[in-house]
This record gives C-alpha cells, structure tokens and sequence, in this order.
C-alpha cells in the first residue's frame, strides 16, 4: 500500500472464507491498529511513522471494510457481530506471533477494539479508543441531536436492501455526505487516503458490509453489552478514551464517565479537533498516547 511504503501486505484467513486485509511494519511491541467508518486502515498514515518507531504495527481493514473480506450478511446476525470481528482481530494477531498486544481504534474499530478487550482480556495489555462513547451508552442515551448528527446510524440499520442500494447508486457521495458534513470538512484527508476510500467504498458488496455491520450495533452487539452489564463484567486493563473537542460525542455526551461505567481503569480527554482524530490531528494525537502505551502499568 502506497500510504506505507516497505510494509509487507497480508492477506490472513481468520475464519471460512473470511480474510483479512494488514499490513506490518516498525520495530518493538505489537500494536494493532483498526479504522472506522466508512474508512480503511489508510486513516493511521500520519501517525505511523512516530509509531513504528516504537511498536510493531499491524495496522489492519476491518471485516466487511477496505480489502478484506465482505461476506453476505441478513440471514446470520453474528456475522457482522463485534465479538466476531473482534474475533478476526485475535486470529490476525495470533497468526503474526502476537498473542499479547495493545490496541489503537477508532470509530467503528473501537467498538471492535471494546468487545475484543471484553472477550479476551488476557491478550488486550492496553487499549486507547478515540472518539466514541460504548455503543450502549450511545443507544440508550439517544437524542434529537444525537440522531440528527449521527443519522448514518438510523439510515444503515434499515432493512437491505434499501440502504444498500442507495449507497451503490452513488458511493462517493455517500462518502462525501457522512465524512464531509463532519466539523473539519473534507480538509483532514490526504488525496493518498480519499483515493482509497473512494476505491474501497465502491468495492463489490461494500455497501451491503457496511449496513450489517450497523445492523449487528443495533441488535446483537447491544445484547452482548447489556449481558457483561447485568453479569459486572468489566475491562481489566488501561483504558485511554480521546475525543475530538468539535465532535459530536463531545457534545451529546460524557465519554469519560461512560468508559469509566464499563473499565476499572480509564483516563482520557477531548483533543483540539473533530471526529477524524489521527488526521485531524495527529502531533497532539500521539502527544497524549504514546506515553500511555510505553508506561508500565501493575500486572504486567
């Protein structure tokens, strides 16, 4: 990938014909990086080089998003489920050797990020999450505000193929409505990166991922989250939460308190900057994580 020149490309199969599109580069500890939507890994180019100086980077697509694969959903809601995708995120790591790792995830990756530190604490060591609140906390606390910003998420749960073939119509709009109307406009991203969201988005049975992915957040994932509520299951291990100051979780709610509802230990902030963090932007980004992610920490 142009965005990361020298870092050898994989294409790892996690489950039956299912693979998942990474690449691998730096030197240290690993790290695993997952984008958001309607993204790829392309939103982490900025940060990468400070990072691979100190980490060994996996920096990988989502199921369903970028080069990986998009299998048809609909009739199995657990296919797009977090604790599946996160599933895909513990297969990926194990195959490349690392079976302890921390987490970089934004958007729709940190909601994998969370369910992949909720099932499987012994292999997440820390986990920063930049921008969102639990996906619970944001369904639950639902506003007229909150809705009328986030208003991909109500249009992408319809029933297929409604949305689907709205968004096929017309990929890049699609793009440029949901990540243009954001505070900074389209002016945080690169030609380099749009280029590959462009390419992605327009991928056969992108938009169809895109919606089951959306689907499961508003059906499945929510039972899994309100089952580790009702049982006290909590996240074990160092939680950074970051958010953008102009962004909408900023304003429709209160991210650190919610993380700390669901994490025994949590520290974060609001950065100067909207939703698209690591390319809005990324000097203050790794300003406040890096000493996160090197400091040691009781247990390990």
């Amino acid at each position: 990938m142009s965005l990361y020149p020298g870092y050898p490309s994989h294409l790892i199969t996690t489950a039956p014909g299912v693979q998942i599109a990474c690449v691998t580069g730096g030197e240290g500890p690993p790290l695993l990086l997952l984008h958001g939507h309607p993204q790829t890994k392309a939103i982490w180019h900025k940060v990468a080089p400070v990072l691979a100086r100190h980490f060994t980077l996996v920096i990988a697509d989502l199921r369903g998003y970028g080069d990986s694969s998009k299998p048809a959903g609909s009739a199995d809601p657990a296919l797009y489920a977090k604790r599946t995708m996160a599933a895909d995120m513990l297969a990926v790591m194990r195959q490349l050797g690392h079976e302890r790792f921390q987490v970089l995830a934004h958007d729709r990756g940190a909601r994998v990020a969370h369910r992949l530190a909720a099932d499987h604490p012994q292999a997440v060591q820390r986990l920063v999450v930049l921008d969102i609140a639990p996906t619970l906390a944001m369904y639950e606390q639902t506003n007229e505000a909150f809705a009328r910003a986030y208003w991909h998420w109500f249009f992408l749960i319809q029933p297929a193929p409604l949305p689907e073939r709205l968004i096929e119509a017309d990929p890049s709009a699609y793009l440029h409505d949901v990540m243009g109307r954001r505070s900074a406009g389209l002016s945080p991203f690169t030609p380099e990166a749009w280029a590959d969201y462009e390419r992605c988005i327009a991928l056969p049975g992108a938009a169809h991922a895109m919606c089951e992915d959306y689907r499961a957040a508003a059906g499945i994932d929510l039972q899994h989250d309100r089952a580790d509520r009702e049982a006290g299951r909590r996240l074990p291990m160092p939680v950074l939460a970051l958010w953008g100051a102009q962004g909408v979780v900023q304003r429709c709610f209160n991210p650190l308190a919610e993380w700390q509802r669901v994490a025994d230990d949590v520290q974060g902030g609001a950065l100067p900057c909207g939703h698209y963090i690591a390319e809005e932007a990324p000097e203050q980004l790794l300003e406040r994580m890096l000493p996160f992610l090197q400091s040691p920490h009781q247990g390990e």
